[in-house]
């Protein structure tokens, strides 16, 4: 198969990358990964531990690994008409947190708005570059609440 876009000319931008480095506990990240989305205007619709599943699944031996799917109704209503439904497949936004060693946890996510227009589940028009827009916008809010609160924690 080949892919319609080359991937090694992508960018973190061009598919909205956010990466921070927490340093807590992973528990306490993911608290605090989900207050800081929550503070942005996003719920969580869904979450569980991709580690637990396949460490009991398959006896993957998995470090710390949590799924939180976020979301902010407006704009997930938004975009689902601006896609005739199809941003549906990739709802809700996850963020991810992941332990790299004891203490240390990283989060990531990128934007399913942007990627969705790179694809072509998206059109390429006003209303949904005003969707990428809002999205990202809130999820900087979100990072920004992260970035401060990850300084504060490496601080302490």
């Amino acid at each position: 198969m080949t892919l319609p876009i080359d991937p090694a000319v992508l960018t973190g931008d061009d598919i909205g990358e956010h990466r921070a480095t927490l340093h807590m506990e992973h528990e306490e990240a993911i608290d605090h990964v989900r207050d800081a989305f929550k503070r942005a205007g996003f719920g969580t619709a869904v979450e569980f531990s991709l580690s637990d599943l396949l460490n009991e699944k398959i006896g993957a031996d998995r470090d710390p690994y949590y799924v939180l799917g976020a979301c902010n109704p407006e704009v997930a209503d938004r975009a689902l008409d601006a896609t005739g439904n199809k941003l549906g497949g990739l709802v809700p936004c996850n963020v991810v947190v992941w332990q790299t060693e004891p203490g240390v946890q990283e989060v990531y996510h990128v934007s399913i708005m942007r990627i969705a227009r790179l694809v072509g589940m998206a059109p390429d028009d006003e209303e949904m570059a005003d969707i990428v827009a809002t999205t990202g916008e809130l999820v900087e809010e979100a990072w920004a609440n992260l970035d401060t609160a990850a300084e504060a924690a490496a601080d302490d």
